[in-house]
């Protein structure tokens, strides 16, 4: 029954566009993006009882809260621990059971509301639509470097630019479905929970469906594959002129596939042993922690330090996200062509110089100075998601891409938790001091700025690894029998419909979020 499954049966054949698979991976991306909107149940579901507002017997905000903390808990730790069976299972396995447990998720959550169960909720949406995150999270990544070798930075932009959009669809379609459902007394929590089951479960068992692999020994036209390469105990690899020349010569056929190696590189055990591995941990702590503080505090910190309506502060929260999504396809593009190492280096070098001027705007009064660089941050904490699995491919290899994606990942757990509560935790400190509210993100605002120097430190200490071929004499030996089958693109209708399938909704999304923008600039 569940053969359909098997990695086997998702392997490409000559006729399939490799264009056809970022569609499959924005499909989950943009499903479980909808985590980032999870605030706009907050309120509703600390009035189920009172229906228009707290009664005796609701939940609190503080109790609520640890849904959203739980499920980016279990990202991570799902990532890291499933990681090596996405490996193994393929991307269409994953996939499946990321969209189980997030839709069923959504089921479970939604009877914890309908029976006025904390418990239930929390180990719905937060434990088991958790690893339902994590399992889609890394599922298309390691897909996506293998059909994109030549552009790889690109390749998983656009997967987690879905991620990082799904906030923009998720939230306004929370908001209309629960209008939608809205009666007196009752505030429609539950069965928007149901509905969004459904839409997102048909969302992603889409990407399921359509997602391939790549056959073993060939890749699709346009790839710059470099030549066989051998794995090494070191991220490092050597250079050969005759290798890379018979790749230039490779490159040059007019066919749609041509001969390569097997996958290559480390474990994922072998690879959490390299000093290169952790030194990418802190970085992209560093990074996210700094980002995810912003984010978390983005609208209070606008009406404290600019007296700004909360119209307005909503507007802002929405531009800095839409920063957040384009970020993540500009610079991880970017990265292609400037490098990983490079790019990094930008992401904290200018991070620091602008978390160090943010808070001069408070005592200039230049809110578009500080707008304007709590954008380029955001643009970079997004960036900084969608470049790290190709950093990873550069150091370790194609092997278990995913699963040593995964395992990195409990950075973002740990930032995602110290980020949101140490910028809390010293503004409460801060105006119990008497410090005025325009001033009371400055100190953990400069700590920010020392947190990202030890990341841009780290980056430095990263090992570059030669990008061009290994030597012949050690590269394993491309298979006798590979061909270079006849092309026959796929239908131009399939193409549009796909990505019109996941780009119609993300164009929706940033519309609805464009459009409450416009506030910060209407007299907020």
């Amino acid at each position: 029954m569940f053969a359909c499954l098997d990695r086997t049966r998702t392997v490409a054949g000559p006729v399939w566009s490799r264009w056809l698979v970022p569609p499959a991976a924005l499909a989950v991306h943009l499903s479980i993006g909808q985590a980032y909107a999870f605030s706009v149940f907050n309120k509703p579901l600390t009035q189920l009882l009172g229906g228009d507002a707290p009664a005796p017997g609701d939940w609190p905000m503080t109790a609520t809260i640890w849904t959203f903390n739980l499920a980016f808990f279990c990202l991570g730790l799902a990532a890291a621990v499933f990681g090596p069976w996405v490996e193994r299972s393929g991307p269409r396995k994953a996939m499946a059971a990321a969209a189980c447990c997030f839709g069923g998720g959504f089921l479970v959550a939604a009877l914890g509301v309908a029976w006025h169960s904390l418990p239930l909720l929390l180990l719905g949406y937060g434990a088991l639509g958790g690893i339902g995150l994590g399992l889609g999270y890394i599922a298309p990544v390691s897909t996506l470097l293998k059909w994109f070798p030549d552009r790889p930075g690109m390749a998983t932009g656009l997967a987690i630019m879905g991620f990082g959009g799904g906030a923009m669809v998720g939230s306004p379609l929370a908001m209309e479905l629960m209008d939608a459902f809205r009666a007196p007394g009752v505030p429609g929590v539950w069965q928007t929970f149901v509905a969004m089951a459904a839409i997102y479960g048909a969302l992603m068992a889409f990407g399921a469906v359509l997602v391939r692999v790549p056959p073993i020994g060939v890749v699709a036209e346009g790839a710059r594959m470099a030549a066989p390469r051998a794995a090494r105990p070191g991220p490092a690899l050597a250079v050969n002129a005759q290798a890379a020349a018979a790749n230039a010569a490779a490159t040059t056929a007019a066919t749609a596939f041509a001969a390569a190696a097997p996958p290559f590189g480390l474990t994922a055990t072998e690879a959490i042993r390299t000093k290169a591995f952790w030194l990418v941990w802190i970085v992209l702590f560093a990074n996210v922690t700094a980002g995810i503080g912003l984010l978390g505090q983005a609208s209070p910190m606008m009406q404290d330090v600019f007296a700004a309506s909360p119209h307005a502060a909503a507007g802002f929260v929405g531009l800095i996200s839409l920063f957040n999504l384009v970020g993540r396809f500009v610079w991880s593009s970017a990265s292609d062509r400037i490098g990983r190492k490079t790019t990094y280096a930008l992401y904290l070098g200018l991070g620091m110089a602008l978390y160090a001027l943010l808070p001069a705007t408070a005592a200039w009064g230049a809110r578009g100075v500080f707008v304007l660089a709590c954008c380029v941050l955001l643009s970079m904490y997004g960036g900084a998601f969608a470049t790290v699995p190709a950093y990873l491919r550069d150091l370790f290899g194609t092997v278990q891409v995913g699963a040593i994606h995964g395992r990195l990942l409990t950075a973002w757990s740990l930032a995602a938790i110290a980020g949101p509560s140490a910028v809390t935790y010293v503004r409460e400190r801060q105006l119990a001091a008497g410090v005025a509210p325009a001033a009371a993100y400055s100190l953990v605002l400069y700590a920010l700025v020392a947190l990202l120097a030890v990341g841009f430190a780290a980056n430095a200490l990263v090992p570059h690894r030669a990008r061009s071929p290994v030597s012949a004499a050690t590269a394993p030996a491309a298979s006798a029998n590979a061909t270079s089958p006849t092309h026959t693109p796929p239908p131009h209708l399939l193409l549009v419909a796909t990505w019109g399938l996941v780009l119609i909704p993300l164009g929706w999304g940033v519309s609805m979020t464009a459009t409450k923008a416009m506030g910060l600039f209407a007299g907020g």
